[in-house]
Protein backbone atom coordinates (compact mmCIF):
# COMPACT_ATOMS: atom_id res chain seq x y z
CA UNK A 1 0.00 0.00 0.00
CA UNK A 2 2.73 2.40 0.87
CA UNK A 3 4.46 2.09 -2.46
CA UNK A 4 0.89 2.00 -4.12
CA UNK A 5 0.49 5.55 -3.19
CA UNK A 6 3.49 7.08 -4.01
CA UNK A 7 2.19 6.27 -7.99
CA UNK A 8 -1.07 7.93 -6.95
CA UNK A 9 0.60 10.59 -5.72
CA UNK A 10 2.85 10.34 -9.17
CA UNK A 11 -0.47 10.68 -10.87
CA UNK A 12 -2.80 13.62 -9.45
CA UNK A 13 0.63 16.17 -8.98
CA UNK A 14 1.23 15.21 -12.91
CA UNK A 15 -2.61 16.37 -13.47
CA UNK A 16 -2.25 19.05 -10.95
CA UNK A 17 0.22 20.80 -13.46
CA UNK A 18 -2.21 19.70 -16.26
CA UNK A 19 -4.76 21.55 -14.60
CA UNK A 20 -2.17 24.54 -13.92
CA UNK A 21 -0.54 25.22 -17.59
CA UNK A 22 -4.24 24.59 -19.31
CA UNK A 23 -5.44 27.55 -16.64
CA UNK A 24 -2.18 29.64 -16.66
CA UNK A 25 -0.22 28.62 -19.51
CA UNK A 26 2.91 27.93 -17.04
CA UNK A 27 4.01 24.69 -14.73
CA UNK A 28 5.74 24.95 -11.61
CA UNK A 29 9.05 24.10 -12.86
CA UNK A 30 10.75 21.33 -10.07
CA UNK A 31 6.85 19.66 -10.04
CA UNK A 32 7.40 19.63 -14.39
CA UNK A 33 10.76 18.08 -14.05
CA UNK A 34 9.60 15.61 -11.81
CA UNK A 35 6.73 14.06 -13.89
CA UNK A 36 8.75 14.21 -17.37
CA UNK A 37 11.70 12.46 -15.51
CA UNK A 38 9.51 9.44 -14.45
CA UNK A 39 8.44 9.12 -17.91
CA UNK A 40 12.14 8.34 -18.97
CA UNK A 41 12.66 6.14 -15.82
CA UNK A 42 11.87 2.83 -17.00
CA UNK A 43 13.80 0.88 -14.64
CA UNK A 44 14.22 2.35 -11.82
CA UNK A 45 14.72 -0.09 -9.13
CA UNK A 46 11.65 1.17 -6.84
CA UNK A 47 8.41 3.23 -7.04
CA UNK A 48 10.62 6.36 -4.98
CA UNK A 49 13.44 6.38 -8.12
CA UNK A 50 10.99 6.97 -10.76
CA UNK A 51 10.02 10.10 -9.30
CA UNK A 52 13.60 11.12 -7.90
CA UNK A 53 12.77 10.15 -3.88
CA UNK A 54 9.66 10.63 -1.90
CA UNK A 55 10.00 14.21 -1.32
CA UNK A 56 9.28 15.22 -4.56
CA UNK A 57 5.81 13.81 -4.60
CA UNK A 58 4.92 15.78 -1.26
CA UNK A 59 2.90 17.85 -3.10
CA UNK A 60 1.03 14.83 -4.85
CA UNK A 61 0.78 12.81 -1.56
CA UNK A 62 -0.93 16.74 0.32
CA UNK A 63 -2.93 15.99 -2.96
CA UNK A 64 -4.31 12.62 -2.03
CA UNK A 65 -4.49 13.61 2.20
CA UNK A 66 -7.05 16.39 1.19
CA UNK A 67 -9.01 14.51 -1.44
CA UNK A 68 -8.95 11.11 1.16
CA UNK A 69 -9.62 13.40 3.81
CA UNK A 70 -12.86 14.86 1.87
CA UNK A 71 -10.95 18.26 1.57
CA UNK A 72 -9.79 18.37 -1.80
CA UNK A 73 -10.60 21.77 -3.53
CA UNK A 74 -10.25 21.11 -7.05
CA UNK A 75 -13.32 19.25 -8.59
CA UNK A 76 -11.74 18.63 -11.81
CA UNK A 77 -8.48 16.90 -10.27
CA UNK A 78 -10.75 13.17 -9.59
CA UNK A 79 -12.15 13.56 -13.03
CA UNK A 80 -9.31 14.11 -14.49
CA UNK A 81 -7.67 11.11 -12.40
CA UNK A 82 -10.06 8.67 -13.20
CA UNK A 83 -10.20 9.62 -16.67
CA UNK A 84 -6.35 8.92 -16.40
CA UNK A 85 -6.98 5.00 -14.98
CA UNK A 86 -9.75 4.21 -17.28
CA UNK A 87 -7.26 5.30 -20.37
CA UNK A 88 -4.59 3.00 -18.57
CA UNK A 89 -6.61 0.27 -18.77
CA UNK A 90 -7.60 0.51 -22.61
CA UNK A 91 -3.41 0.89 -23.69
CA UNK A 92 -2.35 -1.60 -21.82
CA UNK A 93 -4.44 -4.27 -23.89
CA UNK A 94 -3.18 -2.36 -27.34
CA UNK A 95 0.16 -4.12 -27.46
CA UNK A 96 1.37 -2.40 -30.60
CA UNK A 97 0.89 0.88 -29.38
CA UNK A 98 2.09 0.17 -25.88
CA UNK A 99 5.33 -1.15 -27.88
CA UNK A 100 5.33 2.18 -29.52
CA UNK A 101 5.11 5.11 -26.93
CA UNK A 102 7.91 2.70 -25.28
CA UNK A 103 9.98 3.01 -28.07
CA UNK A 104 9.52 6.70 -28.55
CA UNK A 105 10.49 7.28 -24.86
CA UNK A 106 13.72 5.13 -25.20
CA UNK A 107 14.19 7.49 -28.80
CA UNK A 108 14.25 10.26 -26.81
CA UNK A 109 16.04 9.40 -23.95
CA UNK A 110 19.20 10.69 -24.92
CA UNK A 111 17.90 13.93 -26.12
CA UNK A 112 16.41 14.39 -22.70
CA UNK A 113 19.17 13.80 -21.02
CA UNK A 114 21.26 16.37 -22.78
CA UNK A 115 18.54 19.05 -22.93
CA UNK A 116 16.47 17.71 -19.83
CA UNK A 117 13.25 15.78 -19.45
CA UNK A 118 11.53 19.43 -19.37
CA UNK A 119 13.44 20.75 -22.21
CA UNK A 120 10.39 22.15 -24.73
CA UNK A 121 11.90 20.44 -27.59
CA UNK A 122 11.34 17.31 -25.44
CA UNK A 123 7.85 18.14 -24.46
CA UNK A 124 6.92 18.87 -27.81
CA UNK A 125 8.29 15.36 -29.07
CA UNK A 126 6.58 13.59 -26.06
CA UNK A 127 3.32 15.52 -26.72
CA UNK A 128 3.01 14.37 -30.66
CA UNK A 129 3.84 10.84 -29.55
CA UNK A 130 0.79 10.97 -26.99
CA UNK A 131 -1.50 12.73 -30.02
CA UNK A 132 -0.48 10.17 -32.26
CA UNK A 133 -0.98 7.30 -29.94
CA UNK A 134 -2.95 7.26 -26.55
CA UNK A 135 -5.47 10.66 -27.67
CA UNK A 136 -6.75 8.06 -29.79
CA UNK A 137 -8.26 5.58 -27.40
CA UNK A 138 -11.57 6.16 -25.68
CA UNK A 139 -12.31 7.43 -23.26
CA UNK A 140 -10.25 10.41 -24.33
CA UNK A 141 -9.14 12.65 -21.25
CA UNK A 142 -10.67 16.47 -21.40
CA UNK A 143 -8.46 18.79 -20.25
CA UNK A 144 -10.59 22.19 -19.51
CA UNK A 145 -8.52 25.54 -19.38
CA UNK A 146 -8.43 28.78 -20.36
CA UNK A 147 -9.13 28.81 -24.77
CA UNK A 148 -6.35 31.77 -24.52
CA UNK A 149 -3.28 28.63 -23.54
CA UNK A 150 -5.23 25.98 -24.82
CA UNK A 151 -5.18 27.72 -28.46
CA UNK A 152 -1.36 28.05 -28.01
CA UNK A 153 0.36 24.80 -29.86
CA UNK A 154 3.28 25.05 -27.44
CA UNK A 155 0.68 24.59 -24.54
CA UNK A 156 -1.08 21.69 -26.11
CA UNK A 157 2.12 19.82 -26.36
CA UNK A 158 3.33 20.55 -23.12
CA UNK A 159 -0.49 19.15 -21.21
CA UNK A 160 -0.34 16.06 -23.67
CA UNK A 161 3.39 15.35 -22.25
CA UNK A 162 2.25 15.81 -19.16
CA UNK A 163 -0.80 13.24 -19.75
CA UNK A 164 1.85 10.96 -21.00
CA UNK A 165 3.85 11.69 -17.10
CA UNK A 166 0.16 10.77 -15.63
CA UNK A 167 -0.38 7.82 -17.66
CA UNK A 168 3.06 6.02 -16.73
CA UNK A 169 2.31 6.83 -13.23
CA UNK A 170 -1.29 4.91 -13.63
CA UNK A 171 0.82 2.31 -15.27
CA UNK A 172 2.72 1.92 -12.26
CA UNK A 173 -0.02 2.21 -10.04
CA UNK A 174 -1.09 -1.15 -11.43
CA UNK A 175 2.02 -2.92 -11.10
CA UNK A 176 2.08 -2.60 -7.63
CA UNK A 177 -1.42 -4.22 -7.32
CA UNK A 178 -3.69 -0.40 -7.41
CA UNK A 179 -7.33 -0.51 -8.29
CA UNK A 180 -10.17 1.37 -8.51
CA UNK A 181 -11.43 -0.63 -5.42
CA UNK A 182 -8.88 1.02 -3.31
CA UNK A 183 -10.19 4.67 -3.77
CA UNK A 184 -13.51 3.38 -2.57
CA UNK A 185 -13.47 1.07 -0.25
CA UNK A 186 -9.86 1.04 1.23
CA UNK A 187 -9.55 4.79 1.53
CA UNK A 188 -8.27 4.83 5.64
CA UNK A 189 -5.79 2.30 4.53
CA UNK A 190 -4.69 4.74 1.62
CA UNK A 191 -4.81 7.83 4.15
CA UNK A 192 -2.47 6.26 6.57
CA UNK A 193 -0.28 5.19 3.96
CA UNK A 194 -0.17 8.63 2.92
CA UNK A 195 0.21 10.29 6.03
CA UNK A 196 3.19 7.75 6.67
CA UNK A 197 4.90 9.61 3.77
CA UNK A 198 4.34 12.74 4.57
CA UNK A 199 5.30 12.37 8.02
Amino acid sequence: MHERTLALAGLVQALAQVRRVADTGQANAAILTTAMDSVFRIDASSPADVYGGIEALRPGLTLLRDYFGNQARDEQLPRLALAVLQLERRFVREDAMAERVQAGIRAQSGEALRLGSSHPDVLATLGSLYSETLSHLRPRVLVQGNPHYLGQATVVSEVRAILLAAVRSAVLWRQLGGSLWDLVLRRRDMLAAIQGHLG
